[in-house]
Formats: structure tokens, C-alpha cells, sequence
């Protein structure tokens, strides 16, 4: 499969996907090699659709990690191998949507207050402030925050586009403060050799001591922050399309969620019982 794999390599490469993304289609299809003990290119389209349905009803695998196969084998079979299009079906589950929990502007400062490590104020201070996907703050450089436009520069955020958010002033005069005793490296959170940017589970774990040391028993990682800097800027009166960019969302419709969430809305909106009463009510 050497030479299969190294054109589907190619391939992804060519259109620009992820290292990430890389790994997981190749991962998928060497299952399924294992699976029928043959190459992938002998393989019949209809022995594909039935492991797929293998991984679902015996293995009951998670809905996303089927999708992401179908969507390996899809381009497997029609980009790399030039096939027909065939479209690998994955039933869409049946989930209960569940709204994330806000924190609200209170709760963050309790945070924030709570840290016991400056360090680890500024990551999460970092990551509310510009609204921020934990990847993205983690990627993030010393040369990124431009004092003079007062912006933060996000490299290759998701969808590998770049984007600016404002710089807080608040929150540049904590990174000045903290660079006084510590001076700055390459990276804004770098590991303790400076070679490389921490790891995403280290921010995690930061966020969830934190957040039990402030006595928040909201449910959510580390995107909470995400979730309340895009819900108080739209109660602050900021619209709709301003936050969309700063969050670098293609679709408006991935935004309006947050508009739903805002409290101004909610609690603005004036419940039927409390309309004026019906004449000869």
C-alpha cells in the first residue's frame, strides 16, 4: 500500500490539508486494508459501505469518527484512484442539541482572580480576551501582539486563515508587567525548554483547576472562554457581523448561536403573560 499511500499523501497535500487530517484519512483506510486483508484499490464500493455499516452497528463506533472515515474513503476513491463519485453513506445521529453553558462576565474575572499562577492568568486572560480556540492560542507568538495597531494576529486559524482580533489594553500592560521578571521567548506559551508552544491538554488542565478553585460548576473546557468572549460582546451591543469576523466564522449562521445566547435577548424578550391584558379580559 506504500505507493497508494504516498499518492494520497500527495493528494491532500496538493489541496491543502492538515498534518492532522493527513494522518487521520491514512489511519482510516489502513483499517480498512486490515479489515479485508486486501489493498484498498481492490475493493468494491459496495465492501466499503459495508464496513462502514460494520463500524456503526458491531463496533458502534462514534458518529464522528465514522463520518471522518466515509470522508477518508470518498477521497481515497474519487480523488486519488479517480473513481465515480459514490456517495459512502453515514446515518446522522440522533442527539439531543444541547446549549453550552455561558460563563457569565463574573465568572470569568473569578477565574482570572483565582489563578495562582500569573502565567497561567495570562493564558486564560489571553485566550477570553480575543476570543480565541484553544489551538489558536497556543499558536501563538510574542511578535503576534502589535503594540502599535494594539492587534493580535491569529496565524492559520481554522480553515487556514489568518485573522485579526483587538489587543486589550489591559491585557498587553499584564504582558509587559510579566515580561519585566520573565523575558519574552519565541513562543507567548511556551514549554519550559522554549522550543515549542505547550501542549492543548496542558491549557485544559490549567482551565478545569481553574475554574473549580473559583467555585464554577459550569459544564465545558477551555472553549467556554470562546463561547462567553462572542456572548458579552454582542450584550456590550457589538453586531452580529463584527463577531463573526472576529471569531472567524465563514458562515453567519455559526455566529447567530451566540445571539440566542445573549442574556440582553433573553431576558428583553417580554413573556405573553405580562402583555396587556385583552379588553373584557
Amino acid at each position: 500500500m506504500s505507493e497508494l499511500r504516498t499518492r494520497m499523501i500527495r493528494d491532500m497535500a496538493l489541496r491543502g490539508f492538515s498534518p492532522r487530517t493527513h494522518e487521520a484519512y491514512i489511519a482510516a483506510v489502513v483499517r480498512l486494508a486490515k479489515h479485508y486483508k486486501r489493498a484498498p484499490d481492490q475493493l468494491t464500493n459496495d465492501e466499503v459501505q459495508a464496513y462502514l455499516a460494520h463500524l456503526i452497528q458491531v463496533r458502534k463506533l462514534s458518529w464522528s469518527t465514522c463520518s471522518q472515515a466515509a470522508h477518508a474513503f470518498r477521497f481515497l476513491y474519487h480523488v486519488t484512484l479517480g473513481h465515480p463519485p459514490s456517495d459512502f453513506h453515514v446515518p446522522a445521529p440522533k442527539q439531543p442539541q444541547r446549549l453550552p453553558e455561558i460563563l457569565s462576565r463574573e465568572e470569568v474575572w473569578r477565574m482570572l482572580n483565582a489563578c495562582t499562577h500569573l502565567r497561567h492568568r495570562l493564558l486564560l486572560a489571553t485566550t477570553y480576551a480575543a476570543g480565541l480556540r484553544v489551538s489558536e492560542a497556543m499558536a501563538l507568538k510574542v511578535s503576534d501582539l502589535d503594540a502599535d495597531r494594539m492587534t493580535v494576529r491569529v496565524e492559520q486559524g481554522k480553515g487556514a486563515k489568518d485573522r485579526y482580533v483587538p489587543l486589550s489594553k489591559r491585557l498587553l500592560q499584564e504582558w509587559r508587567a510579566y515580561w519585566k521578571t520573565t523575558p519574552p521567548r519565541v513562543w507567548l506559551f511556551a514549554n519550559r525548554q522554549g522550543t515549542r508552544p505547550i501542549d492543548i491538554t496542558v491549557a485544559q488542565r490549567i482551565y478545569t483547576a481553574t475554574k473549580l478553585r473559583a467555585g464554577i460548576r459550569k459544564q465545558g473546557g477551555i472553549h467556554a472562554l470562546r463561547h462567553a468572549f462572542a456572548t458579552h460582546l454582542l450584550e456590550a451591543g457589538r453586531d452580529l457581523h463584527t463577531v463573526q469576523l472576529l471569531l472567524g466564522h465563514q458562515h453567519i449562521s455559526t455566529t447567530m448561536r451566540y445571539f440566542h445566547l445573549s442574556q440582553g435577548r433573553v431576558l428583553g424578550t417580554v413573556s405573553p403573560l405580562d402583555l396587556p391584558e385583552p379588553p373584557g379580559a
